[in-house]
């Protein structure tokens, strides 16, 4: 019987490590989260929560687009809100604890959404795309891709 003995370090390493797991009731689910990006294997406690938060975000997002046809994009609907759906159109963080979103309601309207991360709930929602004649947009790659060239600074428009 081959046990396995982890040392003091590795099990407290263990303990720090972003983990995932998913049941679902169709075994082929496509639902399922795909592998975790480099940048997010490392620790969870060398982030801050707006930062742990925005990356697992990312995933979701990115996931439940890859799910989506070529004639939706995806929104957000916001849990015991009544603020609407929102269509992602850029999301960010601000340390220690604060998750934005950016994008348009249903009119059509600029939106953003400030969040604190203890209140964070959202619901991710298929809409169709606002124009029938061009690509449907797919925040979640962008945002995905951003965080392997992340760079933790504060941008100023000049």
């Amino acid at each position: 019987m081959g046990e396995n003995i982890e040392t003091t370090a590795e099990a407290a390493e263990a303990e720090v490590l972003p983990r995932c797991h998913e049941v679902h009731a169709d075994p082929d689910s496509r639902a399922r989260l795909g592998d975790v990006p480099g940048p997010m294997k490392q620790a969870a406690k060398s982030k801050s929560p707006a930062h742990w938060a925005y990356e697992r975000l990312i995933l979701y997002i990115q996931n439940f687009e890859k799910q989506l046809d070529s004639e939706h994009e995806v929104a957000m609907g916001f849990a015991g809100d009544n603020t609407g759906v929102l269509r992602i159109e850029g999301m960010g963080y601000f340390d220690p604890d604060i998750v934005t979103f950016y994008g348009s309601d249903a009119t059509g309207s600029k939106t953003q959404l400030i969040q604190h991360v203890s209140q964070l709930s959202v619901m991710l929602r298929a809409l169709p795309k606002p124009r029938k004649d061009g690509p449907a947009h797919r925040i979640g790659f962008r945002l995905a891709q951003d965080l392997d060239g992340s760079t933790d600074t504060v941008t100023e428009k000049t």
